[in-house]
């Protein structure tokens, strides 16, 4: 997962690009992840590295929407990065998906319609709504709290 500095300016409205800008600005594992659907590896780098970041805020790597925090943010040991609830709850939208011959509820980016995962619910995990957001993080960016704790908003 990618990491900046300071957090990207938030898209104020629906964030369209054709095909070609969309291989032009993203990396081919974010391209692969947000606009083909395609999922890491279980246990990776990515994961590694979220459950080793301290505070901050997570963004979609496509547009720079604001997605979730570290303050929803646990280690449900499924491999990937794992939240109960999204920050921005209106840049997150689900969708039932039926690919792979099976029933989930697939997770994308409300702004630029980028597949951030699957959100499972009633697992029995010990989190306040009983969800759990299984989260590509490949197709996130990590921004750092800054010393004061608090994320700057862009």
């Amino acid at each position: 997962m990618a990491t900046s500095p300071e957090p990207p300016k938030e898209p104020t409205g629906k964030v369209e690009k054709t095909d070609a800008e969309w291989k032009k600005q993203l990396t081919e594992e974010q391209y692969e992840i947000l606009r083909k659907s395609a999922t890491e590896p279980p246990h990776g780098e990515r994961y590694e590295e979220f459950k080793h970041q301290g505070k901050g805020t997570y963004h979609c790597a496509g547009c720079g929407a604001l997605l979730f925090s570290t303050d929803q943010k646990f280690d449900s040991g499924c491999g990937w990065p794992s939240f109960f609830d999204p920050a921005k709850a209106e840049n997150v939208t689900t969708r039932i998906d039926t690919s792979g011959g099976r029933t989930r509820t697939e997770v994308t980016c409300a702004k630029c319609g980028g597949h951030l995962g699957h959100v499972f619910v009633g697992e029995g995990f010990s989190t306040p709504t009983d969800k759990r957001y299984c989260i590509n993080g490949g197709g996130l960016l990590f921004v750092p709290a800054k010393e004061d704790g608090k994320t700057p908003a862009k």
